[in-house]
């Protein structure tokens, strides 16, 4: 038994120190494609190991996909199963998609007759099912990645002005190892200065470390990364204010993800 506990902690201290962090994300089967009527698969996750469905799925309910032109299209065969959501997404359009699960909503929490209750919803309904006296805090968190089909252009990347947001300064499908790419991030359609960033390359099930790369915005909300080497990589940041849709509501919180793949020169 000793002998038994001794190897479980030798083999825990191996392990990647953020293992444990759960990482949501979205991961398209090709970024890059040309065709007259191509397809891509989508996996979305909440995992420990990026990019392997090991934990929860990521809920599709603020599912987006926009198309080239600005449009908003459906996306195709949506499943969710015990580890993972997947759909489809046609891309008949030419140029650059953005596909996006974002959440953006207030959340109650209050004692009713020795019970606990919950509430999700926006601030359209709050007022009618939400007691006064009730925990509140609201949420804007974004989950999102890029695909292009032929030439790139850049209508589906504008932001919306809502929430953390990224802006590519650098087209997210032109990414390559060893070559800068300059983003920058900005909040409520403003430079979001000072904010961390972490970047992560995949397959971190595979070595021991998690080599992130961690950077800091400027007073632009600006930053850049030469790409180490070719892979999918997960950049994400976060923040906090109290700048809530409805003053009971006393804190904001918010969130963004990306995938990016970089391809080899």
């Amino acid at each position: 038994m000793k002998r038994s506990l001794a190897i479980a902690l030798a083999i825990a201290a191996l392990l990647p120190a953020a293992a444990a962090a759960h990482k949501a994300w979205l991961r398209p089967s090709q970024t890059v494609l040309a065709g007259t009527d191509p397809w891509i698969t989508v996996d979305a996750a909440v995992s420990n190991d990026l990019f392997y469905f090991n934990h929860v799925p990521l809920r599709l309910d603020g599912l987006t996909v926009t198309a080239p032109d600005g449009s908003r299209i459906d996306a195709q065969n949506t499943a969710t199963g015990k580890y993972r959501s997947v759909f489809d997404v046609a891309l008949q359009q030419a140029g650059t998609y953005r596909i996006a699960v974002v959440n953006d909503g207030l959340f109650a929490t209050w004692e009713e007759n020795g019970q606990r209750k919950r509430w999700r919803g926006d601030a359209s309904t709050f007022a009618k099912e939400v007691p006064k006296d009730a925990n509140v805090s609201e949420s804007i968190g974004r989950v999102e990645t890029f695909v292009t089909n032929g030439s790139p252009n850049d209508t589906a990347l504008q932001p919306s002005g809502r929430g953390l947001e990224l802006v590519l300064t650098t087209h997210p499908n032109d990414l390559f190892a060893g070559e800068p790419a300059t983003f920058r991030l900005q909040l409520d359609g403003k430079p979001a200065a000072g904010l961390e960033v972490e970047i992560v390359r995949g397959e971190t099930r595979y070595r021991n470390a998690q080599d992130e790369i961690k950077l800091t915005t400027g007073a632009d909300g600006g930053f850049s990364v030469t790409w180490p080497e070719a892979g999918m990589y997960w950049l994400e940041t976060s923040t906090q204010d109290d700048k809530t849709s409805i003053p009971q509501a006393k804190q904001r919180r918010l969130s963004y993800v990306a995938t990016l793949e970089v391809l080899p020169q």
